[in-house]
């Protein structure tokens, strides 16, 4: 791991006085997280439910992840690029040790969590863990603000992979000193653990964060609002997306992820078209893929999607450049990003509820300079022939068509 980038400025005082000070910056440089981090999660799908007794399937206990791992390894997720399995909030006890340590629920994770970490790990998958900043957890658990040094030690002990560090019972005014204070924390632990931070996420409904502090100081950050298993969810978060992508653009790529949060395909609420379409929407922003749903019992079109071996390749590009929206047109919407062999990825993405609608999108338009190219449709596994000067297809209704143009010359 490499550990805290340093830099010394030289202050020169004009006066009877001159002298040198040197500012030590600390910064995330860990070298991890070159492309969107994939994996699975537990909060969407399963909250807070600590009900093991009436419930042992579903409550948040080392069951349920241990038998998430199991599903992840030998059901084609690991192989098709998920390798983070990660605990959200309501594992921990309400009480730490006696000398201060975070310490799981007893009853629901009587192994501990280097025992869980092990297993995940021997699995060939890496171990995910969730905290927060401030006082509690949004869940009323331990927060972690009088103890980070103390709590990073522990979670590297344990030997987690990915740290999610969540922001309730905070003040978003001293987030960008305190969130910088665990990063430093992380660095001295000298374990690489991918850093997600919720920080801007607590910021935005105020006023712009500052993306490039917080691009030194986290791999992923959450902007938005807390996805919830709706489709209605699912497109306000694309539209804030599409709506503050002058803002984070500039700030995406290796190292660095704007996370709009979990997928929710193969849960209760969204249908093929729309599982489709947050699988494509989530590609070509860049972002995470971290699933949420229960892998025991997934239908098999929603696992399909899920590995999806050619839409996976649009998001984890070497050139990690987020999509952009380029067109915002009643009902229709076209996003573009350019990729490291010099096509691109465009999604055609109908917002109509009723019939199928005809969309269009100009070379120009998504940025492709050549007069023709060559369509490859990503979800249909096939080759459209060759196009001139723009593409057209018929997208059904909440749906979307994906495609990668690659230029003739």
């Amino acid at each position: 791991m490499k550990m805290a980038a340093r830099s010394c400025l030289m202050i020169v005082i004009v006066s009877v006085l001159s002298f040198q000070a040197c500012i030590v910056v600390e910064s995330l440089n860990n070298g991890l997280a070159r492309t969107p981090p994939m994996g699975w999660m537990d909060w969407e799908r399963y909250r807070c439910n600590i009900d093991c007794v009436n419930d042992p399937e579903n409550c948040i206990g080392e069951k349920l992840i241990f038998e998430m791992a199991d599903r992840m390894a030998e059901d084609g997720f690991k192989e098709a690029g998920y390798e983070y399995v990660s605990i959200d909030d309501c594992w921990m006890s309400h009480n730490r040790t006696s000398d201060g340590q975070l310490q799981p629920d007893p009853t629901r994770f009587p192994s501990g969590m280097k025992a869980l970490g092990d297993y995940i790990h021997s699995k060939g998958l890496k171990f995910g863990i969730y905290a927060d900043y401030g006082t509690k957890t949004c869940a009323g658990y331990p927060g972690t603000i009088d103890h980070i040094q103390q709590d990073m030690d522990t979670f590297a002990a344990w030997g987690v992979d990915y740290l999610k560090l969540d922001g309730c019972y905070s003040d978003p005014d001293k987030m960008d000193t305190g969130y910088p204070m665990v990063t430093k924390a992380l660095n001295k632990t000298g374990r690489p653990i991918v850093f997600s931070c919720s920080w801007p996420a607590y910021q935005s409904s105020t006023r712009t964060p500052n993306y490039t502090w917080i691009a030194e100081n986290c791999n992923l950050w959450r902007n938005y609002d807390d996805i919830q298993d709706s489709w209605q969810s699912v497109t306000t978060i694309i539209k804030w997306y599409g709506d503050h992508q002058d803002e984070m653009i500039p700030v995406a790529g290796p190292g660095n992820w704007n996370d709009p949060d979990m997928l929710i395909i193969g849960d209760f609420s969204l249908s093929y078209e729309q599982s489709k379409a947050q699988f494509a929407m989530w590609s070509i922003m860049a972002s995470p893929l971290i699933m949420s749903t229960d892998l025991r019992s997934i239908s098999p079109w929603a696992k399909e999607i899920l590995q999806n071996s050619e839409v996976i390749a649009v998001n984890k590009d070497k050139l990690g450049k987020m999509g952009r929206r380029v067109l915002l047109a009643g009902n229709k919407e076209i996003w573009a990003r350019p990729l490291a062999d010099g096509s691109v990825a465009v999604v055609l993405f109908s917002h109509s509820v009723s019939t199928p609608e005809i969309m269009e999108a100009s070379f120009q338009l998504v940025g492709l300079s050549a007069s023709r190219a060559v369509a490859r449709d990503l979800f249909e596994h096939k080759d459209l022939g060759i196009f001139s000067l723009s593409f057209s297809a018929t997208v059904n209704p909440s749906g979307v068509v994906m495609v990668k143009l690659t230029p003739l010359m």
